[in-house]
């Protein structure tokens, strides 16, 4: 029979395309050109902001003109740094060639623990790097159309930036082929835009037609400072916020490295040109536009827009009608890149989030493929922050950057220092000269993040300086809990295994809510259980509803016993644990309570419906010898529908037989003189208190009615009363009946007649009894 597809998954289909099967996995490997246009986009595209962020924080400090000359020899210093990294992370993809990046590296050679530095490090950079460059992206466009950044109230670039968002989400989700063949396109057409620019203004430079950028008004003021001026400690500390922003020129340089395993065997050998494809186009970049930026003075709009590198090209291709479509074709490539530049996370943020679940340091959640190969749970955690943050920043690069560059170059610092002491430890052929230029690495970057924190702790980079060790703690705090969930659950021997249970007396109750379909099916699995015992409870917080479950439970299921339990405070989940308890006390004895679960529409049944059964569940596996099992019913399931339907309209009730296992062990009837005795018994002298009877003894005790329920004994009816005071219970049993008038759960009675032993609970037999009024 086929069975019918939820429409939630129709839809998911129909959005995402049909599922890949884990067989496909291996055909979703990235050849190096794609491998190139989905790792690369980050790394590469902070050559469109880089440069301007730089000046930003030159001319913020009144360097003046000077700014455009330290322009260069602030880049020179950060594209050193990049060929420390480009051979630091050669090594890295030398040696871990299946799973790389510094949480790998950190986590191999310093152990788990200060793995997860790098981790939160990596993790942070991820997202913020998501709502950095689809800021950036939306200052692309509204440089080319200004109008964009005014409309929605002065929110057009956030507004932007969030449509953009759910593009990236909906394509990561499509899986990873779909998305490296969609935003390999933008790579290359802003590599082409951008390196043409560059050559153009060269060229125009060099044969003395290359003009400076005129003033307008909205730039940054130039004035103060001359171009070798810079002396004073507040110029210094201008120097290091501009070197700390430059910094974001290098981020997205890990992405290669955590995703080797997405790369076509051999995978390490294929990495490491990408890499170094992606290192020479960054510093080609990065270094022109600082130099075009130098030479025509492209400055900074206090609102963002025009960007530097726009200026740059409305300067390098001219005013013309072919000038002006190279310019928007030069807007276009960058915010093309820009926005896919957000797509690196998306594929670096999932597999770094799987290495660190698999480690138990994140929530195993984050370990799952979904239906189109792709860790789809982190992808949606990295959206859902990354558009927090957009919204929180109002998509404003400046305001992002201070979150930015701590975490990557504390990623770089972990994977130099790791790399160090991996040579160290195996002295490979040259380890000294490898040992040297990690450290080299790990050290320049440390510095950079001590830069950084302190530059810019004040514009933001507190929050990330705090969230920082909070992070680290809660990442160990989750490693913890799951250690200790192991533990409770591996201590298995083989002992325990070869140990068969051996229970003698099987007892199935059937927590009874209300007598409904649900409950049936329930029922009628119980009956399966062959159990020694079978009977339902109900425990009585309405009154007058339990009245009703009564006799619509004897019209409907006759031979099967039905507990009413008072519980005047309520206390659901104490009660249960009382009464399983109880049962299992009787040696050998286990006790399987059945919980009727009502599944109802997913987002609307959450908001009106409990999860009772779960919590009973709980409470029930606390319990030794117990065990709880909940047995689902689909209220939207229209098959038991039309059976109770079909059933009403044949006149037909459904009906469980039981046969009860118990007759072996009943208790025999009492004789016709200790009836008598009983009957002749006077209630009003004395009353016994229930914890201090003794069996055989002829007692009167008052107390009040706890639980009812029928049972059958050798095809006969009995009824049975618990009886509680303030220092115990026990039973009162009434022969061939099925119901007594007056005794209900909840009504104070006192009873006389002689104790004996019943299935291993005090109980007096067709006791005389009074109702208490009071």
């Amino acid at each position: 029979m086929a069975l019918p597809e939820r429409l939630g998954y129709r839809v998911k289909r129909k959005l995402l395309g049909p599922p890949l099967v884990t067989e496909q996995l291996g055909e979703e490997r990235l050849s190096n050109p794609v491998a190139f246009g989905v790792l690369s986009p980050d790394c590469i595209s902070s050559s469109a902001y880089g440069s301007e962020e730089i000046l930003i924080e030159l001319l913020k400090g009144g360097a003046g003109l000077a700014a455009f000359a330290l322009l260069l020899p602030l880049t020179g210093v950060i594209l050193g740094i990049l060929v420390l990294l480009l051979f630091s992370y050669r090594q890295v993809l030398s040696v871990y060639t299946k799973a790389g990046g510094a949480y790998v590296v950190a986590r191999e050679n310093f152990g788990y623990k200060i793995a997860q530095i790098a981790a939160v490090a990596l993790l942070i950079d991820y997202v913020v790097t998501v709502a950095v460059q689809l800021a950036a992206g939306s200052s692309a466009v509204t440089s080319a159309f200004p109008a964009v950044g005014r409309a929605f109230d002065h929110h057009g670039g956030l507004v932007l930036s969030l449509a953009v968002l759910v593009l990236l989400l909906y394509g990561n989700l499509r899986g990873i082929r779909e998305a490296g063949k969609s935003f390999a396109f933008p790579l290359y057409f802003f590599i082409t835009m951008a390196g043409l620019m560059i050559i153009v203004s060269v060229i125009r430079h060099f044969t003395g037609h290359l003009p400076h950028v005129p003033r307008s008004p909205g730039m940054m003021s130039v004035k103060g400072g001359g171009e070798g001026a810079f002396v004073d400690g507040v110029t210094i500390l201008v120097l290091l916020r501009a070197f700390a922003n430059g910094g974001s020129s290098l981020t997205g340089f890990e992405a290669i490295s955590n995703g080797v395993s997405a790369f076509r065997p051999p995978e390490s050998r294929n990495a490491k040109k990408v890499l170094l494809i992606m290192s020479c186009t960054l510093a080609f970049l990065v270094g022109g536009v600082s130099w075009v930026a130098h030479v025509t003075y492209a400055t900074p709009y206090i609102n963002g827009y025009p960007t530097v590198i726009s200026q740059e090209a409305t300067n390098a291709f001219g005013t013309s009608t072919v000038g002006r479509l190279f310019f928007y074709l030069m807007q276009a490539a960058s915010a093309l890149i820009l926005y896919t530049g957000g797509n690196t996370s998306f594929n670096g943020f999932p597999f770094l989030a799987n290495f660190v679940a698999s480690d138990r340091f994140l929530p195993r959640q984050l370990t799952r493929r979904g239906h189109r190969l792709v860790f789809s749970n982190a992808i949606l955690v990295l959206a859902g922050i990354s558009a927090l943050l957009l919204i929180a920043t109002n998509a404003v690069v400046n305001s992002l950057v201070p979150f930015y560059a701590i975490g990557v170059f504390t990623g770089f610092s972990m994977a130099g220092y790791g790399m160090a002491k991996h040579f160290s430890r195996t002295r490979d052929r040259h380890w000294r000269r490898s040992v040297a230029l990690n450290l080299a690495s790990g050290i320049t970057c440390t510095i950079v993040v001590a830069i950084f924190a302190v530059a810019k702790f004040t514009e933001g980079a507190w929050a990330v300086v705090i969230l920082f060790p909070v992070m680290v703690a809660i990442l160990i705090r989750l490693n913890r809990e799951y250690r200790e969930e192991a533990e409770a659950l591996g201590s298995i021997r083989p002992e325990t295994l070869s140990r068969q249970p051996n229970f003698s007396r099987h007892v199935v109750l059937l927590f009874v809510q209300e007598l409904d379909l649900a409950t049936l099916g329930a029922l009628r699995y119980g009956v399966t259980l062959k159990a020694t015992e079978l009977r339902g409870v109900h425990f009585a917080l309405d009154t007058a509803a339990a009245r009703e479950l009564e006799r619509a439970w004897a019209h409907i299921a006759p031979s099967v016993a039905l507990e009413v339990v008072d519980i005047p405070d309520r206390r659901l989940g104490r009660a249960t644990l009382e009464l399983v308890t109880r049962e299992v006390a009787e040696p050998g004895t286990h006790v399987t309570v059945l919980l009727p679960r009502r599944g109802y529409a997913p987002a609307l049944g959450r908001l009106l419906h409990d999860r009772t059964a779960d919590k009973i569940a709980a409470v029930v596996g606390r319990v030794p010898n117990a065990a709880a099992t909940i047995v689902p019913f689909d209220t939207s399931r229209r098959a038991g529908a039309i059976l109770a339907r079909e059933e009403k309209a044949s006149g037909r009730s459904v009906r469980v037989e039981v046969v009860d296992r118990a007759g072996d062990d009943r208790t025999p009837a009492p004789r016709e003189d200790d009836l008598d005795r009983a009957l002749a018994a006077d209630l009003n002298p004395g009353r016994d208190r229930i914890a201090t009877i003794r069996s055989r003894e002829w007692v009167t005790v008052h107390g009040r009615i706890r639980s009812v329920r029928m049972q059958t004994i050798a095809d006969a009816p009995m009824l049975v009363c618990e009886i509680v005071d303030s220092t115990g219970g026990l039973e009162l049993l009434f022969y061939g009946r099925r119901a007594v008038p007056g005794l209900v759960t909840g009504a104070k009675v006192t009873a006389s007649g002689r104790a004996q032993s019943h299935h291993g609970t005090l109980a007096i037999a067709n006791p005389r009894y009074v109702l208490d009024p009071c």
